[in-house]
């Protein structure tokens, strides 16, 4: 059985100058982000670049040559943080700092993003770094993790089981364990039913090989995991023996199906982007409203036409000339 992690190096290695083909998203790498304008301050200072946010890197290349580009894996950083840096398309400005390491070999990567006021490059790539490193059980062999609540599997988010088997002994010790065996979409997970603290969950990702062999138990299910996991060998003692290959079988059809598509467990969306301001403009609807006249309306209308002026006995003034059937206190409550 090839494992999917034979092949997978997107997220754990950091790569200059890859092909177009390995710039392309794998089987069940998702691309969550897409960001214009992002200058490599480091190594291409003064260079417009694009960079690529998916759930297993980060990817940036040139915009003027394409096959200048880096990847590099959310396994391999070491630390993200912000700071100052000198940019020659900005200026003095806040850039991303990425500390990776790589085959034994340390690198820094300065990202700058040219669109002034946008904070999108820092909160997209720390982001999903974070979703990466708080989804490991999806990837990575655990012994003695909090997988059982209530003598249940504590599901991964689209995580489903498809066989759970009582009775099963791990063999990793003389006299064995008895426990009970779980098979889902993403991993394998037996506990000991003594003690469910004593437990193991092998993610597909992480299975070299998986087989019935001979034991001093008698025929037993031996699961070897990658040499990145450690190198493992589990023995599972499944009786009765029609019972021991159906577990085989179907452990073999849901890792095809995995390697297919891989679930990596890095779920991340970015909010909703705005809309062009164009599509959020709409013309306004005339109101539907008649504006009937009536007196006080008319006599501020007369109030503001240009008349004889005509002394008035009651104010002891000079006033514009009223129209017939208007009177000054007709108008005063108008103004009032």
């Amino acid at each position: 059985m090839a494992s999917v992690l034979d092949a997978l190096w997107e997220d754990r290695d950091v790569r200059f100058d890859i092909t177009a083909q390995q710039m392309k998203t794998r089987p069940g790498e998702v691309m969550i982000d897409c960001l214009d304008s992002i200058e490599d301050t480091k190594g291409n200072n003064g260079d417009r670049g694009r960079l690529l946010v998916t759930n297993l890197r980060i990817i940036w290349h040139s915009l003027a040559l394409p096959r200048v580009n880096l990847s590099v894996g959310y396994n391999s950083i070491i630390n993200i943080t912000t700071r100052t840096a000198n940019s020659k398309l900005r200026g003095q400005t806040e850039a991303l700092y990425i500390l990776t390491k790589s085959n034994n070999t340390r690198f820094e990567f300065i990202f700058t993003n040219v669109v002034p006021g946008s904070p999108r490059l820092f909160t997209s790539v720390i982001a999903v770094h974070r979703a990466y490193e708080t989804s490991k059980m999806y990837r990575d062999l655990k012994l003695r993790a909090a997988l059982i609540q209530n003598k249940q599997l504590r599901l991964l988010p689209r995580e489903q089981v498809y066989d759970k088997i009582n009775g099963v002994w791990n063999l990793s010790s003389d006299q064995g364990n008895l426990g009970t065996f779980f098979i889902t979409n993403v991993r394998i997970v037996w506990h000991a039913n003594m003690n469910e603290s004593f437990n193991v969950s092998i993610p597909y990702l992480q299975i070299w090989s998986i087989r019935i062999r001979d034991s001093k138990f008698g025929l037993a299910l031996v699961i070897e995991s990658s040499r990145q996991s450690g190198g493992y060998v589990l023995g599972f003692k499944i009786d009765p023996v029609d019972k021991l290959q159906d577990a085989l079988k179907e452990i073999n059809s849901l890792h095809k199906v995995y390697s297919a598509n891989p679930i990596f467990g890095v779920d991340y969306e970015m909010e909703e982007k705005p809309q062009p301001l164009e599509e959020l403009t709409v013309d306004q609807p005339p109101d539907d409203v008649e504006i009937e006249p009536d007196e006080q309306t008319d006599a501020f209308t007369v109030s503001q036409q240009d008349r004889e002026p005509v002394f008035s006995e009651e104010l002891g003034l000079a006033i514009e000339k009223l129209k017939d059937g208007f009177t000054l206190q007709g108008l005063w409550e108008v103004m009032g």
